[in-house]
């Protein structure tokens, strides 16, 4: 490792932690750029261990003794060391969790290379909340999705606090983004996948009646926080599938509505 203590604020080469305080910059920096923000320890080891290739590395003096096993294999990589009422300065926010990684995006595959060996998918159609996108991807670690495919409009799981919620579960997942959608349905069904809308609807069957006669091939499409799927989303999917509510609530937040619904139709279930 090269380590630089950093003395300079202004550097250019601390560009892509700096641009990091404006939310506007962040989201077209870091897609742009090819990078992504991995933030703790943890999310950088299963990073690299993913085969994510770093590009640097910014991190308070006592976490050095951690992180240096992990850079081994990268003799050339900067790694830059301050104390934390700087680094906080830097990038506008404390870094509670000691290290961050800015780490070069790798190329998204084919859907169809992931639908050709998975049995159950899950659909994120633009769901927004950065939060709900890495709890959801954290979810399908946990409970068994084989793939992730986010449409157009989804907010991104590679954002610093997609993949900090996630735990880092974004590097064992395979995602991908299907576009166009709703068109990229079609998709599904030429890989034999019976598409689930988790929605409220006058057709909808409970929960509980997919999961007691699960198809081989299942995607779960889950929608937006605030109108849900789309009304053509909807309409195109082979079933709409609710989670049957008491109290006089209608609904879950997405993230513990896909944890349901991953944990009711996993393969055990049948």
């Amino acid at each position: 490792m090269l380590i630089k203590r950093i003395s300079d604020l202004d550097d250019p080469a601390l560009g892509d932690y700096s641009r990091l305080t404006d939310v506007a910059l962040r989201r077209v920096s870091e897609p742009a750029g090819g990078l992504y923000i991995a933030e703790s320890t943890k999310v950088i080891t299963r990073a690299l261990a993913a085969g994510h290739r770093p590009r640097s590395v910014l991190l308070q003096e006592q976490w050095l003794p951690d992180v240096e096993p992990l850079l081994a294999g990268f003799p050339d990589l900067p790694v830059f060391v301050g104390d934390s009422a700087l680094l906080e300065r830097l990038t506008g926010y404390h870094l509670h969790r000691g290290a961050l990684a800015a780490m070069h995006r790798p190329a998204l595959p084919d859907p169809r290379e992931l639908l050709r060996t998975a049995t159950r998918v899950v659909v994120l159609e633009d769901i927004v909340d950065h939060t709900n996108v890495g709890a959801i991807v954290r979810n399908c670690a946990a409970l068994g999705a084989d793939a992730i495919l986010v449409t157009p409009r989804c907010a991104d799981p590679l954002y610093r606090r997609s993949v900090r919620v996630s735990m880092g579960t974004i590097f064992q997942v395979p995602w991908t983004r299907i576009d166009p959608w709703p068109e990229g349905m079609s998709m599904l069904r030429e890989h034999g996948f019976v598409t689930a809308a988790l929605a409220l609807s006058d057709t909808s069957i409970s929960l509980g009646q997919l999961s007691a006669d699960l198809p081989d091939r299942l995607a779960l499409i889950l929608g937006s926080e605030g109108d849900g799927l789309s009304r053509r989303t909807i309409a195109d999917s082979d079933l709409v599938v609710r989670i049957p509510m008491k109290g006089g609530v209608d609904s879950l937040n997405v993230a513990a509505a896909s944890a349901v619904a991953l944990w009711a139709t996993q393969a055990e279930h049948r």
